[in-house]
């Protein structure tokens, strides 16, 4: 069935930001993984995240001279600015561990940072799928599915962090930086609930 077709053109502006979102996170994680998430290495986040503001803004523009949109106009619109999302926090939570010198990198961080690799790289295989007429749940159930991966963790690292870390300002610093990448995850599943909603109204 065909949801976005290709003269449309929306599916190539979302597997865009996907694409985007997965050359974030992938940056983020080696970052993360070398002890090496320097102020310079946040700009670059916000370099990639000022592309996908550019996607975002050609989508709304696509939007507006569309009299006839493949799909829900509002569809359109929440899947592009959940996906915006994900850049967002991914930037914010760099250029967290950027200011706040968090070195070295706790594991934690690192292994949600892995969790969101392969979170953005099921949003590109979704839509891929979508752009191909093909069924995309599974991408969308694997989502879900990271997204709690995260939760557990974020939810462990923060206890620990409670038990363990005796300075109030280093337990302020982590727990921000633990929610923006939680966020990050839920603007995934975020993306992923939208889809599964696109596919049942238009199965």
């Amino acid at each position: 069935m065909r949801f976005l077709p290709k003269e449309e053109k929306f599916y190539q502006s979302f597997l865009e930001q996907t694409t985007l979102s997965q050359k974030a996170a992938q940056t983020l994680l080696e970052a993360c993984q070398n002890n090496a998430l320097t102020p310079a290495v946040a700009d670059r986040l916000s370099e990639i995240e000022g592309q996908a503001d550019k996607v975002l803004h050609a989508i709304h523009v696509k939007l507006n001279q569309t009299f006839i949109t493949p799909i829900d106009p509002e569809d359109i619109h929440s899947l592009a600015s959940h996906l915006d999302d994900v850049l967002d926090y991914l930037e914010d939570a760099a250029h967290c561990l950027a200011a706040y010198k968090i070195n070295p990198i706790p594991p934690p961080v690192i292994d949600i940072c892995a969790c969101l690799v392969r979170c953005t790289a099921e949003l590109t295989k979704a839509f891929q799928a979508l752009s191909d007429e093909r069924s995309f749940d599974e991408f969308c159930v694997q989502i879900n599915h990271i997204e709690g991966e995260v939760d557990a963790i974020e939810r462990k690292a923060v206890a620990e962090l409670f038990e363990q870390e005796q300075n109030p300002i280093q337990i302020m610093k982590m727990r921000e930086i633990y929610d923006l990448l939680e966020r990050t995850a839920d603007a995934c599943e975020d993306v992923a609930d939208v889809l599964q909603n696109v596919a049942v109204k238009n199965g």
